[in-house]
């Protein structure tokens, strides 16, 4: 028996002994609330389709301080601030689903473009308002996380933030440069004028972060850190950047400036913050469905990766937990999970579509090595678990009752007109022992502990709060496995 049969077999053998193999759990349920959940974190005012129906208007004046209009967006998290940094890479990354998967994805298409659109047009503005400045956040998070209020009574300081000439910050720029270049591709075939602009902006941002190269954690300080400090440096962002610019474009100029940029880093996962081993996979596709000489580094690269994060690898440097999900960080760990997950899942579509195999020591990895494992993850969150808890809130019998997030734990404006001020918050809501009375659907929390437990406690914020991110990652992998397993 080969390697790769062998792994598969042993894989599943060990799924049955530790006795999670059920029925598989409704993909395209999940994949219609992962999207629906991004529903709840809007920003501005909102449309007549709304289905969330306890949010409402928010950050109406957001930009005031800056004369300028920066309506709209995402709040990242729990919280009522907009950080573009993560929002960006919310939005490249549901682009991509987008691109990779939308054919699979059924009723939901629509949908996907709709939440990508509600950021995109947000960090237009942000990056056309005034010349010579990329804005990249609203709200002060010093001060916001220290209120526990309704982004509709939200009356902290909306400060606004923005990089440029002599505050640079090129990580920041780069990932907006990637999303707005992803999404151009999105809306190609749908809506030709917008997809252009969204482009020539990508264009104009991306030279901004070459031209004047920094780290926006430097120009910004306690602004974004310790929330969203660019932990990693600004290079993996701007081989990010110029990597969806080169598949946008064909130009290659682009890939020019992914060989100047030189050697990069070998990480063993990928987030909002390091962005090296989705650049691989992304450059990577050129090399197995083009036949691209040229981009074989990065298949290489790639397949490194893969070998970092498979169980059975001789070079696994990715512990799980005893109950089957990869455990990277204690913070937000499934954050990374989706992350991977994605992929796993992508490398396995792209290897599947040219017959391809690869090699970790002497372990033989096939496309279904990877998708097993990514199943594996996607099946965990959805409940197949020890402690049989869905950690997308919504779906299943079983799910967080207390997330860590201020507009669902808060009555909503029609059962409580009256608002509620920063304080009055705490009392007698955050520290409720009750649910949280508006159910955020869709939204996946940061899930267990190295353990596999999950005490649902609204002040855990490390493993009860949704974010954006979480889920943007996580819509491909849905949309691969409803259009395949259910």
């Amino acid at each position: 028996m080969r390697r790769g049969a062998s792994f598969c077999l042993l894989l599943s053998l060990s799924l049955v002994l530790l006795g999670f193999v059920h029925a598989n759990p409704n993909y395209k349920e999940a994949l219609a609330k992962s999207i629906l959940f991004f529903q709840g974190q809007r920003s501005g005012r909102l449309p007549r389709s709304q289905q969330l129906a306890w949010r409402s208007d928010s950050g109406l004046s957001d930009g005031l301080f800056a004369h300028v209009d920066l309506t709209g967006g995402y709040y990242d998290a729990g919280d009522n601030v907009k950080f573009n940094f993560p929002m960006a890479f919310t939005t490249t990354m549901l682009s991509w689903s987008t691109l990779e998967y939308g054919k699979r994805m059924g009723p939901e298409l629509p949908n996907a473009r709709a939440a990508i659109r509600w950021a995109t047009d947000y960090l237009l503005k942000c990056a056309t308002a005034t010349p010579g400045k990329l804005y990249v956040g609203v709200g002060d998070p010093n001060v916001d996380h220290k209120c526990w209020e309704r982004p509709e009574d939200m009356d902290t300081v909306r400060t606004v933030f923005s990089v440029s000439a002599r505050s640079p910050g090129s990580d920041v720029a780069g990932e907006t440069a990637a999303a707005l270049a992803a999404a151009s591709m999105v809306f190609r075939k749908v809506d030709r004028k917008y997809s252009a602009l969204l482009l020539r902006t990508a264009r104009k941002v991306f030279q901004f972060a070459m031209q004047y190269q920094g780290a926006y954690s430097d120009s910004l300080g306690s602004a974004v850190c310790p929330f969203y400090c660019s932990y990693s440096g600004y290079k993996d962002e701007l081989l990010w950047g110029a990597a969806w610019l080169f598949r946008a474009t064909n130009e290659m100029s682009y890939y020019n400036i992914l060989k100047s940029l030189g050697a990069d880093d070998q990480p063993d996962l990928f987030s909002w913050d390091n962005k090296y081993a989705g650049v691989h996979v992304l450059l990577s596709r050129r090399a197995l469905l083009n036949n691209d000489k040229n981009f074989e580094q990065f298949e290489g690269e790639a397949e490194s990766f893969m070998c970092r994060i498979l169980p059975n690898s001789p070079y696994k440097t990715t512990q799980y937990t005893q109950g089957g999900l990869m455990y990277k960080l204690p913070e937000s760990n499934l954050q990374y999970v989706t992350s991977i997950t994605f992929l796993l899942t992508t490398y396995a579509k792209y290897m599947k579509a040219t017959r391809h195999t690869f090699n970790c020591g002497n372990l033989l990895v096939t496309p279904n090595s990877l998708l097993y494992v990514a199943k594996r993850q996607v099946d965990y969150i959805l409940g197949e678990n020890p402690i049989r808890m869905s950690y997308m809130v919504g779906f299943g019998p079983n799910f967080p009752k207390r997330i860590h997030h201020r507009g669902s734990s808060l009555p909503s404006l029609a059962s409580h007109p009256q608002a509620i001020g920063c304080d009055s918050g705490f009392e007698p809501f955050f520290h409720s022992a009750n649910p949280n009375p508006n159910i955020l659907t869709g939204a996946i929390v940061g899930g267990p502990n190295q353990n596999d437990g999950y005490p649902d406690e609204r002040s855990d914020y490390s493993h009860s709060e949704p974010a954006t991110y979480i889920n943007a990652a996580m819509v491909g992998p849905l949309a691969y496995f409803a259009a395949t397993l259910n």
